[in-house]
Order: structure tokens, then sequence, then C-alpha cells
């Protein structure tokens, strides 16, 4: 089956749909106006600027420029993780918690699986590495956003019961340790929602685009259920390593809660 190409005359008649949403939100006063249009002219720069980046890597090929683009996507990460928390930690802990979490992870999901599972020659390829390890830290920056917000708003909340525990002799890992469930919990919630959901209510995005590509569907299942299970380990593995040493580091050495180490984002 042949591929629709698309133009851009296509594409902007698309884009009339958020221009029109846009209005009613204005309409409505809702405030996120702005918010939304300027959404929308950054995912059509930033993908078509990815576009040309990736048919020159695709070209190229070589194991540097791959590494090269996999680290500027993952350090573009950590700073979404860092933008995306009420309260952050000072310093450069914010950021590097975050981006260490992802690379622990998401780089270390992606490597097993080119490698174990996939097998492409070479394991490096970029049709298969910058795809994969994208969706990898796409879901893991979400799923450890939302568990690092849940942490620092949970103790900033629960400081007298934390502290309180703490006065009576309990541990830090004791004194925090709901809280830590609560956040990890919360970073874990939409990949298991997406997986339950799969299927059912939602033809996830990589099913989608390989089956209008002309991919036979049973093959665009199985490499989705493939996609689904390494998101799912690489933002638990993350969202785990991101609450452990966050948890930590509001405490210092003799075991006292440290909210000064947390700012206002």
């Amino acid at each position: 089956m042949d591929v629709i190409a698309l133009s851009w005359w296509q594409l902007a008649m698309a884009a009339t749909l958020v221009i029109a949403l846009a209005a009613c939100v204005y309409r409505a006063r809702l405030g996120v106006g702005n918010a939304l249009l300027l959404s929308a002219a950054r995912t059509a720069v930033q993908l078509t600027l990815i576009g040309f980046v990736l048919e020159a890597l695709f070209a190229l090929g070589r194991p540097l420029w791959v590494a090269l683009m996999g680290l500027a996507m993952l350090l573009l990460a950590g700073r979404e993780v860092m933008a995306r928390q009420s309260y952050r930690l000072r310093g450069g802990w914010g950021f590097a918690i975050g981006t260490l979490s992802m690379f622990v992870s998401a780089f270390s999901v992606t490597v097993l699986t080119l490698i174990v599972v996939i097998g492409p020659s070479p394991w490096y390829s970029p049709q298969y590495a910058i795809p994969l390890l994208g969706m990898l830290l796409g879901n893991t920056m979400t799923g450890i956003a939302l568990a690092l917000d849940r942490l620092s708003e949970g103790v900033r909340r629960e400081r007298q019961l934390v502290e309180g525990r703490l006065m009576l002799g309990q541990s830090w890992r004791e004194a925090c340790a709901e809280l830590r469930r609560g956040a990890m919990r919360a970073g874990l919630m939409p990949i298991i929602n997406a997986m339950a959901a799969a299927g059912l209510v939602s033809l996830p995005g990589m099913m989608t685009g390989q089956i209008l590509s002309g991919t036979a569907p049973a093959l665009a299942v199985k490499y989705q259920i493939l996609i689904m299970f390494t998101i799912a380990a690489g933002t638990g593995f993350g969202t785990f390593i991101a609450v452990s040493v966050a948890s930590r580091r509001l405490f210092d050495g003799h075991e006292r809660l440290r909210l000064d180490r947390l700012k206002t984002a």
C-alpha cells in the first residue's frame, strides 16, 4: 500500500482546527489561548527541524552522531523535568536528578532492547535507536516530573507530620515512606493507564503511524507491545531512582528535614 503524501497546505488546513479551538478558548476566557497557539507553533517548528536532522542522521549513520543526538535529547528532557516542578531542589540538583534518572533507565532499556530484542545491524542504527530512545525519554520524563512534583509538594504539605515522626525516633526513610510511595505511584499511573486502555479505548501513536505507512497490522501490534513494555520499564526504574535520590536530598546527615533546599519554580 502506497503512503499518501501530505502537502503543507493540507497541514495548514489541520492547523485551522487548532486556531478554531483557540478562538473558543479566548471566548470562554480560559486563559490558555496563548499557550495553546504557542505550543502548536512550537510543535510545527520543532518537528520540521527534527525531520531535517533525522534525514541527515539516517544518511550518515555514524555512532558518534547518534550518540550526540541522544545526549542532546537527554539534556533537553532533563530541563523539561526541572521546569515542570512547582518546587525544585536548589542548585544543580533539580536538573541532575532528572537527567541522571533518565540516563540510567531510558538509555539502559533502549540499549538492551536494541541489542537483545530487536537486533538491527548495526545495533545503533538511527532508524531504530533514535525513535525508540525518543519514546522512552518522553514518557520517562513525564513520569519522573510527576513523581518529583508530588514528592516536593507532599513534603511541604506534611512537614509537621514528617518532623513529628523524626522526633519520635523514626529514620528519614520511615518518616517520608508514604510520601515516597505516593510519588512513585503518581509517576507510574500514566503508563499504567496507557497500557490498560491500549487497543480498547485508543490505538497508540506508533501503531497508528505504522499502519498508516502501510505496515501490516499484526507487525505494528508486535512493535507497539514491545514499545509499551519498554516504556513501562524505563518509566518505572527512572521514577524509583529519581524519588529515592530526591527524598534523600531533602534530609541532611543528621536526618533533619531541609525544606530550605527547595525553591519555587
